[in-house]
């Protein structure tokens, strides 16, 4: 799952080698958390959202093919 976030992610940025991915239990639940450029982030968020609520409801549908729950957050250094 964490190679797809990944995936994604570099396709709609500017600058893929800006783009870090990490994966973190929290509660029974796998958090993806991604990292990018300060440029990019608007990219990843989309309008009023929409692409990183693409992105997390994509995950959650492999996810719970593979018997997980997982999320995504975008964190902003």
């Amino acid at each position: 799952m964490q190679a797809f976030v990944e995936y994604v992610v570099r396709s709609l940025v500017d600058d893929p080698e800006s783009v870090e991915v990490t994966a973190t239990e929290k509660g029974g639940m796998t958090v993806y958390e991604v990292r990018v450029s300060q440029d990019d982030a608007g990219k990843v968020i989309g309008r009023r959202g929409s692409t990183i609520q693409a992105i997390r409801s994509l995950l959650q549908v492999g996810g719970t093919k593979s018997g997980r729950r997982c999320t995504v957050d975008l964190v902003e250094d």
